[in-house]
């Protein structure tokens, strides 16, 4: 009983930990609203996605979405765009954003 308490801690651990960061290049790339990228062009899209849950104990939303940003601006980092704008809601931790160049080089 003892370490089946060990280990129902450690996931839970686990599940609340960050393993996504950002790349200095995407230090600089913005998470917009749709209302936001009038003056943008479309450069692209991205699909990401992260694990929404650990040995069946469920990760934080907030932890989730906050990965998925991050990824987003990374994939966006590295196709030279400044912005991205989330185009899906966050399903089974997977989630859609258009990838825009909003200022100029």
């Amino acid at each position: 009983m003892r370490n089946l308490t060990w280990i129902i801690l450690a996931t839970a651990l686990l599940a609340s930990c960050t393993w996504v960061k950002t790349t200095p290049e995407a230090v600089q790339v913005r998470i917009l609203y749709h209302n936001q990228i009038e003056q943008c062009t479309r450069i692209g899209q991205t699909t990401v996605s992260v694990l929404d849950s650990i040995a069946f104990i469920p990760r934080s939303e907030q932890q989730v979405s906050e990965e998925l940003e991050t990824l987003a601006r990374n994939s966006a980092a590295e196709i030279h765009g400044d912005s991205a704008v989330a185009i899906s809601k966050v399903i089974d931790g997977e989630q859609v954003f258009n990838i825009y160049r909003c200022k100029e080089k």
